[in-house]
Order: structure tokens, then C-alpha cells, then sequence
């Protein structure tokens, strides 16, 4: 054999092999085979398609196998859409199944809007064949006696598969418990009825039916814990008390500083009127200087006007006490 002849049969051996590798590489027969042997009716030009769709075969052809061993019909379509879509092919496969073991209606429709909705759908399968326990945080009430109670409650509660696109979660399931709880607890008489029976909470809150609208269905409230807390009522009294105290004092304040002004205003008004007699007395002796020159006083009035002064000054100082006569401490 010449050596161009082994080159030319080199080269076709290489050629071959990369022939053979692409077509693996394109075509996946290994996850045809398993396909076929799984009873699962698929080409190896639809699983390249879906190669060229950015579609993982593997993903939908073990979706498939999963569903056609569990008895369900799937399309293969509508997987492929579902993940185009962005939803998770195998999680609703398992719910489907999980929903038909468990003779829970769920149609692949509903199924997929659940996913991309933002929901688990399998593990909304799984609450609604084993309900889940939802524990609430501490609740503090004040009954119409004053006292407070501060309770904790447990609530089962079982998806809602109807309800699980659109429908309000867990958050506003404890939500509306402890608005119940409050509720209960606020129109109660006595917080011993509430000690007495705390079954009263429970067939109040459940008969308020506060799982509409939501994505769970309420089995059971159960209280678990009730303390009593402070007495809010009294606690309210004294606060009150001492807020009108502090108006009282505030308003005793005011009074007495309205009291000080007009005190002294009054001063002010006494000494101004002191001022102006001084001033008065000050201009008698010029009247009378002034009376003498223009004739109006004679000498002998003025005499009898300073005997009438000097007795009532005498009168004055006689009916004032001595300071002798005051009692000695």
C-alpha cells in the first residue's frame, strides 16, 4: 500500500470519527434509547430540536418517563412550553403525580399557573395531604375588666389547591388569627371566662371564617398558652390621674402668676398715685405763694389753715398705739 493511500484512509477514519461524534452530539441517542425502552414514544429529531430550542432533552424526556409510569398523559409540547415559560417541569410532574395518588383533583393546567405564580406546587400538594401547624406569635389582649391576657395559638391548615394563584399566604392566615383572638378576648366581661373557657377563642375565630381569600383552608385553632399580663385598666386610671394632676397643677400655676401680675399692677398703679400726691402737695405751697400776691389769702386764714393742720396731725398721733404699749413677745 503507497503512503498516499494511508493518508487518504487517515484521513477518512478521522473524518469518520468526528462524523460519529457530532452526530451523538446533536442526536442524544442514549436518552432515545432510554426513552423507547421506558415506553415513551419520542424521535431522536424532536429531542435535537429541542436542542436548538434551548430545551434540555434530558429534562423533559425524564418528565415523561416519570409521568408515564405513574399512568398520567403529558404532552410533550407543553412541557417544553411550561419551561420556555420559565417554570419547573419536574416539580409539577411530581405534583402530579403526588395529586393522583392521593385523589387530589389538580390538572396540569392549573398546575403550571401555580409554578410560575411563585408557589411550590409540590410542596402545596404535600400541605394539603399532610396539613401543616402554623404557631403565632405572642397576642396580647385586654379584656373589658382591664386585665390582659397575652395568648398563643396553633393553627392547622391545608392548602387551598383552588386558591393557591391569587390567594393570600401564610402571613395573613396568622394575621387574621390574632385579629380574632383580640377581638374575642376584648368583648369578654371577665378575663377569668377566658381562663375558664379557652375554647370560646377558638369556635369564635373559626366561625369569623377568616381563611377566605387565601391559599389555605383552616382545620383547627388551638390555644395553647394563656398568661395573664398587667391589669391595663388600673395602670390607664393612674396615668389618667396623674395627667389631670399635672393640668391641675398647670392651671394652679397659671392662676397664681395671673395672681403675682395684678399684684403687681397694683403696686405700680399705688405707687404712680403716690407720686402724683407728692406732686399735688409739692404745688400747695406755690398756690398759696400764689394766693397771697394776687390777694385771694389773708394772714389770718393762713394761720387758722396751720391750726387745723397741727390738730389733725395731734388727732392722728393719738390714735395711733405706742410702741411702748405693745406686748412683749
Amino acid at each position: 500500500m503507497q503512503p498516499e493511500n494511508v493518508l487518504v484512509y487517515a484521513l477518512l477514519g478521522l473524518g469518520a470519527l468526528i462524523a460519529l461524534w457530532i452526530f451523538f452530539r446533536i442526536l442524544p441517542v442514549g436518552l432515545w434509547v432510554t426513552a423507547q425502552l421506558s415506553g415513551v414514544r419520542i424521535s431522536l429529531i424532536q429531542l435535537a430540536l429541542m436542542r436548538f430550542r434551548k430545551v434540555p432533552p434530558g429534562v423533559i424526556t425524564n418528565a415523561l418517563i416519570n409521568g408515564h409510569k405513574a399512568g398520567l398523559v403529558l404532552s410533550r409540547d407543553e412541557l417544553e412550553a411550561h419551561f420556555m415559560a420559565g417554570g419547573h417541569v419536574q416539580s409539577v410532574v411530581n405534583a402530579l403525580i403526588s395529586a393522583e395518588k392521593a385523589n387530589i383533583p389538580l390538572t396540569f393546567k392549573l398546575a403550571t399557573a401555580i409554578d410560575l405564580a411563585g408557589r411550590d406546587v409540590f410542596e402545596a400538594v404535600q400541605v394539603s395531604v399532610n396539613p401543616r401547624v402554623l404557631d403565632t406569635p405572642p397576642v396580647s389582649a385586654v379584656a373589658k375588666n382591664g386585665i390582659q391576657l397575652i395568648v398563643k395559638a396553633r393553627v392547622t391548615v391545608r392548602a387551598n389547591i383552588n386558591q393557591l394563584v391569587g390567594g393570600a399566604g401564610e402571613e395573613t392566615i396568622l394575621a387574621r388569627v390574632g385579629e380574632g383572638i383580640v377581638t374575642t378576648i376584648g368583648s369578654a366581661e371577665d378575663h377569668r371566662s377566658v381562663l375558664e373557657n379557652p375554647d370560646k377563642i377558638s369556635k369564635t375565630v373559626l366561625s369569623k371564617g377568616l381563611d377566605a381569600g387565601t391559599a389555605f383552608e383552616i382545620l383547627s385553632i388551638d390555644i395553647a398558652d394563656i398568661d395573664v399580663s398587667e391589669n391595663i385598666g388600673a395602670k390607664l386610671q393612674i396615668e389618667q390621674a396623674a395627667a389631670d394632676l399635672k393640668v391641675a397643677q398647670a392651671r394652679a400655676e397659671e392662676r397664681r402668676a395671673m395672681a403675682v401680675a395684678t399684684e403687681q399692677e397694683m403696686k405700680a398703679r399705688s405707687q404712680e398715685a403716690r407720686a402724683k400726691v407728692i406732686e399735688a402737695e409739692a404745688q400747695i405751697p406755690l398756690a398759696i405763694s400764689e394766693a397771697f400776691r394776687e390777694g385771694h389769702l389773708g394772714v389770718m386764714d393762713y394761720y387758722k389753715m396751720q391750726n387745723i393742720q397741727s390738730d389733725t396731725q395731734m388727732r392722728e398721733s393719738i390714735s395711733k398705739p405706742s410702741t411702748k404699749d405693745k406686748p412683749k413677745e
